[in-house]
């Protein structure tokens, strides 16, 4: 597989301070990368993370949850061509040689060592061979090797997600980069299939956990393609304090948020055959939590997604999904409820206002969704894509 460089962000290797790499262990059938190494050397080794809150975790999570629970992280493995979920007391062992043998490899601890893993559940990795793709990629170490990272963590994507940003301020220059995968089963709770985030500025690991956990909360949990919430999701943020700069808390966290918006918008537009890439703002809401309920109760509609694909502004369909959440967490009056679809009025006060052929969905990709509680000030927005003939042909065939 031949990725263009062109254009895109070096992602992990953005900041200072860190390594990657992205190499071929044969763990896939199509002879496609497989396996990424990403290495912070320093002077910090900071680590936050956070991860699926689906009851049914992979093996990687279970070790990962242990080996940044100190604030450290030193190295982040993750394979695709297989979840090493539902694989058992010998898949928990998998993930932990595989921490080890990064640790062998780069004179490190093996609990400062992040794994993550992606594909298909129940069947458990090939030891050796993902064992000899760590030492491939420890070899192959570069402060270039962020997109060859991010292109080895694809599964269903047709893209790898980069990006980064550079931040000037009183107390010195620093970067956050990161990369990302996911093209299905975005419906995150805390973290979204897999992403590294890196940054080379100096920070603690509360500060850093605090921004993580709060940057997930307003871009990748807003993203919901499909509904389906993986067993994998694994976000992680390290710090190498490499540039000097010590950033503030709240610009810390904007930095770090506006990496993980960039990388969102990415996952969403590579979403499993979409041919729409929709948001759907809520405002008016009582709160910020009831705007996102409403929202997303939007988005997992597959009424409203499959009339987007076949380009019908059926608002009804909006409208029949707000209703279904329940008054206790998002109170409104539904004879008060407007609907906007790419600027056009479609509903005002519970009824037909602007005609629906007014609104052109074939214009571009992107769709915009405007709800009006008119019950508070909050507002928030959801992200989600159409669902095609094309999303159901791949799910239907995915481990066959």
């Amino acid at each position: 597989m031949s990725v263009s460089t062109q254009d895109r962000s070096p992602g992990v290797t953005a900041a200072a301070g860190f390594r990657a790499a992205g190499v071929t262990a044969g763990l896939k059938p199509s002879g496609r990368p497989d396996l990424a190494l990403v290495v912070n050397d320093g002077p910090a080794q900071v680590g936050a993370a956070v991860f699926t809150t689906n009851r049914v975790q992979g093996a990687p999570v279970k070790w990962s949850r242990q080996a940044v629970a100190d604030g450290v992280v030193s190295a982040v493995v993750m394979n695709s061509g297989g979840a090493n979920v539902s694989t058992g007391a010998a898949g928990f062992q998998d993930a932990h040689s595989t921490a080890e043998r990064v640790a062998a490899a780069l004179g490190l601890s093996a609990g400062d060592v992040v794994v993550g893993s992606t594909g298909l559940i129940g069947e458990r990795l090939p030891r050796e061979i993902l064992l000899g793709g760590v030492d491939q990629a420890a070899a192959a170490l570069s402060t270039t090797g962020g997109l060859d990272a991010a292109v080895a963590i694809m599964t269903t994507d047709t893209v790898p997600k980069t990006a980064h940003l550079t931040i000037p301020g009183d107390f010195g220059t620093w970067t956050v980069g990161g990369m990302a995968k996911g093209a299905g089963m975005l419906a995150p709770a805390l973290a979204t299939m897999l992403c590294v985030i890196t940054t080379d500025a100096v920070v603690d690991a509360a500060t850093a956990d605090r921004a993580l956990r709060t940057a997930t909360s307003r871009t990748f949990d807003r993203i919901d393609s499909d509904g389906c919430m993986s067993t994998s999701d694994t976000v992680v943020l390290l710090a190498s304090g490499a540039s000097g700069a010590a950033p503030d808390p709240e610009g810390f966290l904007a930095g770090v948020e506006a990496v993980c918006a960039q990388l969102a918008q990415q996952l969403v537009a590579d979403a499993e055959g979409a041919t729409h890439d929709i948001s759907i703002t809520v405002m008016g809401a009582t709160t910020e939590e009831a705007a996102v309920a409403v929202g997303r109760a939007v988005a997992r509609s597959n009424l409203f997604k499959a009339a987007i694909y076949g380009n019908d502004p059926n608002w009804g369909r909006v409208l029949a999904q707000v209703g279904t959440v329940p008054e206790d967490v998002a109170p409104y009056d539904p004879d008060e409820l407007d609907v906007t679809i790419n600027g056009v009025q479609v509903c005002k006060a519970g009824a037909a206002h602007e005609s629906r052929s007014k609104v052109d969905l074939r214009a571009g990709r992107l769709v915009t969704v405007l709800v009006d509680l008119h019950a508070g000030s909050e507002v928030a927005t959801v992200w989600t894509n159409d669902l095609t003939h094309d999303y159901v042909t791949e799910n239907s065939e995915y481990s066959t």
